[in-house]
């Protein structure tokens, strides 16, 4: 999977704490606004979680039916674990949360600590910075975790179109 995403020009990867409910949700999402935007050939997007809770498993049924009432398909995403080579492989290593950004931070070497940052920071709008995590709630967490996500990620597309001049 490593070597697929060499030639793209800007490499995004979402993480959360086990990769079954938002950073696959965040990675579902993103892709899908990207091919809505013709950017699919210019980025490449992964996600990953800080602990090795359910590696190569589907995202959360719950993840992937709130996905789904939305028209976006995250049932070919398996989750992996964040490794040491992402953090030289990936541009933006983009948290869902405070303790996973603390995570990652102490993981990266110094040189790579500048492409970790919250998600929701690119949705100011919303005032919070973090993606509640929705596995022990009830179905209208996924719902707020599909609202907060699809804010942020027209804000990062935003971001990333002004910062690194891409164009469909």
């Amino acid at each position: 999977m490593v070597n697929k995403h060499k030639e793209a020009a800007i490499k995004i990867l979402f993480v959360c704490m086990g990769n079954i409910c938002r950073s696959p949700t965040a990675e579902g999402v993103f892709r899908q606004l990207i091919t809505e935007n013709g950017l699919q050939n210019k980025l490449y997007i992964d996600s990953a979680g800080t602990h090795a809770y359910h590696i190569d498993e589907a995202p959360d049924l719950r993840s992937q039916k709130a996905a789904k009432d939305r028209d976006i398909d995250l049932s070919n995403i398996r989750a992996r674990k964040v490794v040491f080579g992402d953090f030289e492989d990936f541009d933006y290593l983009l948290a869902m949360d405070a303790e996973n950004h603390a995570i990652m931070l102490q993981a990266c070497p110094a040189e790579h600590q500048h492409k970790i940052q919250l998600f929701l920071d690119y949705a100011p709008q919303l005032n919070t910075s973090e993606v509640p995590d929705p596995y022990y709630g009830g179905t209208y967490g996924f719902e707020k975790v599909l609202d907060l996500i699809e804010a942020a990620s027209i804000g990062f597309l935003t971001h990333l179109k002004s910062t690194h001049n891409l164009t469909d």
